[in-house]
């Protein structure tokens, strides 16, 4: 089994695979569009500007190897930009288009609040789901971000959190699953949270198995 962190270029990338490490998962770090192809799950961390971190995954050839991923249902899992590029508009200095997987768009936190929104701050969810498994609900994660997602189908929204404004912070639909928060920078809860994506990636890798020996 192989999980892909995606190197675009990211800031946070290393604090990501350190994280990833400590639990023990089987990581790769690549730009390399064809190992997307041979993935067991991808990660796509990421700070920034959502216009940079496009462009970047345009130069390398990564956005039609991400988009057959997910469209192959492997387990992808966003983290911070990593979840603002799946929407289809980010208004982050000016108008972008981003990866066109979750209809809506990405917009700036309030003008009344303190931009970045940087810090601990609960995270409610709507229904159980394995990303979350043996974490309560309303459990703080760690924030640094200035525009949050607002998907157009409240179905994609798996949590919430307030900040000036009550924000998408968890996005999940079959296997496409993504955080506004920093799980790396989280504790131990985000440790568990990582854990339970290599988990969803396991199961699914023996589903395949399964499927392909019947």
């Amino acid at each position: 089994m192989a999980i892909v962190v995606v190197d675009y270029g990211a800031g946070n990338l290393a604090s990501v695979v350190n994280a990833l490490k400590r639990i023990g998962a089987p990581v790769v770090v690549s730009h390399n569009p064809v190992l997307l192809e041979q993935a067991d799950g991808v990660i796509v961390p990421g700070v920034g500007a959502a216009a940079d971190t496009m462009r970047q995954l345009q130069a390398l050839g990564l956005v039609p190897a991400l988009l057959s991923a997910i469209q192959r249902r492997i387990p992808f899992l966003g983290i911070c930009m990593g979840l603002q590029v799946l929407l289809e508009v980010s208004y982050e200095g000016g108008e972008h288009r981003c990866l066109g997987v979750v209809p809506g768009i990405v917009r700036q936190l309030p003008s009344d609040v303190t931009v970045p929104h940087m810090g601990w701050n609960e995270v409610w969810l709507h229904r159980p789901h394995p990303l979350f498994a043996g974490i309560p609900n309303g459990t703080d994660f760690y924030f640094v971000h200035s525009f949050y997602a607002e998907p157009q189908d409240p179905t994609w929204v798996l949590g919430e959190t307030d900040y000036g404004v009550r924000f998408a912070s968890v996005l999940a639909r079959d296997n496409v699953m993504a955080t506004q928060f920093h799980p790396e920078k989280s504790g131990s809860w985000g440790l568990q949270l990582l854990a339970n994506f290599v988990r969803i990636v396991e199961r699914a890798q023996h589903n395949a198995a399964m499927e392909a020996s019947t």
